[in-house]
């Protein structure tokens, strides 16, 4: 680079001297102009090289995202949320190399959103071309089966790996078993709470044994009460995507698809779970908020709310409001026929790609960390994260069983780990999403005032449209 340099500055030069020669007119300008030329150049030779070494760290990056070489002992993984995933996957990485292998490495590639690994996968399938994928993705749970069936061949089965799958709940594993086969380790735990302000439901005259294994009318009655006492909603979610419909669902045994079709017009559980939802929007029980950011920020930390009801990642949300402290506690949630019920919202699970070099190593990690509910790995990722094992074995330790003061010092992990356990296998299905967004307009729209019969088999009609189903 330097010598081209110094090769078109020796034919500036030149130039000058001819020029000069034919006389004095024009000398001065041209020595300015062949001066700038050089400038100009010199500024172009570090561009380029500035340019050179952005490609170098361009390539550095793509390596360090992709699989890990042959032979190495070390994996990379692409993951999200810095405050959640990372810190349990660092934590199963500190055990392995205290545990198992000192000269392991895990190389963690933090994502921006879960999106950004289901785009990923989207892109390599489409193109046929693995190669820049990692050894292990982190992958929600609601989407893993569709894209299994869409990219069979991005993934690597755990097939043979050291796993006692009898240690997770079965409805967990519904997820990542397909066709009997596993595809995927579970990471963090979905089961759902029903939390409560228990000091507003005192000041209505309740308890929380009187919400546990309630019926939903109770819950009604109750949330009316709270409501005339406090001004406080027994209930929130996020309006744009209701996912109170599948958990309610679920906690009675149901699904929104049998056989892979859409059954809503002829889902008397169903029905009644949305007539449910509308009544309790109308009636100042549930608060349905206009988007996520209302839903976390002004319905459960603007303190507009006595109860939340979602997958137990919510915790942390709930927990932002440090005057708070003490007065929550969870239990399950309410049925239509009373009992307790029990469902799940979300999660995830670790799955290992076509790319692997090292899926025998890829393998080993997983069963000793997350697969074998090593409790050096749930303690460090429920204390560093907030990451709630799926493993009962994990769910034994001391860690567990400690009570959380802002929940009033109730063991809330050992007992989400228990719940997780009784939570029902329920038929899922690649539309679950789009599922959620039609039931939710028809929810909206009879809230509204729409027919609720007429909207529910107008969502049925619209998902089968875009199944294809006639």
């Amino acid at each position: 680079m330097k010598k081209k340099l110094v090769s078109m500055m020796l034919v500036g030069a030149m130039t000058v001297t001819a020029i000069t020669g034919c006389g004095s007119s024009g000398t001065t300008e041209t020595a300015e102009t062949t001066e700038e030329t050089a400038e100009t150049t010199e500024e172009s030779a570090e561009a380029t090289e500035e340019t050179a070494e952005a490609t170098e760290e361009t390539a550095e990056t793509t390596e360090a995202a992709a699989a890990s070489e042959e032979g190495s002992n070390t994996l990379t993984v692409w993951a999200w949320d810095a405050n959640f995933n990372i810190p349990a996957l660092e934590a199963a990485a500190e055990d392995y190399k205290a545990n198992v292998d000192s000269t392991f490495e895990l190389n963690i590639v933090e994502q921006s959103q879960s999106s950004d690994v289901e785009d990923a996968i989207t892109l390599a399938g489409s193109s046929g071309d693995y190669s820049a994928l990692p050894d292990i993705v982190l992958f929600q749970d609601h989407y893993i089966q569709r894209y299994v069936a869409d990219y069979p061949d991005a993934w690597n089965t755990l097939e043979g790996a050291d796993i006692d799958w009898d240690d997770f709940g079965a409805e967990k594993l519904s997820y990542s078993t397909i066709d009997g086969v596993h595809y995927g380790v579970p990471v963090d735990n979905g089961t759902a709470i029903m939390a409560y302000r228990v000091d507003l439901l005192e000041e209505a005259g309740y308890t929380l044994d009187d919400m546990t294994g309630c019926t939903w009318e109770k819950f009604i009655e109750v949330g009316k009460a709270v409501y005339e006492k406090t001004g406080k909603y027994l209930l929130c979610m996020d309006g744009d995507g209701n996912d109170l419909i599948y958990m309610m669902l679920q906690a009675e045994g149901q699904s929104q698809f049998t056989d892979g079709v859409p059954n809503f017009t002829e889902n008397e559980t169903l029905k009644e779970v949305c007539s449910l939802i509308v009544q309790m929007a109308q009636e100042n029980v549930l608060y349905l908020a206009n988007d996520w950011s209302d839903y976390t920020d002004q319905a459960i930390q603007g303190d507009m709310v006595a109860g939340v009801m979602n997958g137990n990642w919510i915790i942390p949300t709930i927990e932002q409001v440090s005057d708070n402290s003490g007065k929550w506690e969870i239990t399950s949630l309410p049925t239509i026929n009373g009992g307790e019920g029990y469902a799940a919202n979300g999660g995830s699970s670790l799955y290992i790609t076509s790319n692997s070099k090292n899926v025998e190593l890829a393998q080993k990690f997983l069963a000793a960390t997350f697969g074998a509910g090593s409790t050096a790995t749930y303690d460090a990722a429920l204390t560093n994260g907030g990451v709630i094992t799926c493993s009962a074995k994990a769910g034994e330790s001391d860690v567990y069983q400690q009570g959380v003061e802002y929940f009033n010092n109730q063991a809330i992990y050992a007992k989400i780990v228990e719940m997780g356990a009784n939570v029902p296998v329920v038929e899922q299905s690649d539309y679950h999403y789009s599922a959620r967004s039609v039931l939710a307009t028809a929810i909206i729209n009879a809230i509204n005032g729409a027919d609720l019969d007429a909207e529910i088999e107008q969502a049925e009609s619209d998902l089968k449209f875009e199944m294809g189903i006639n």
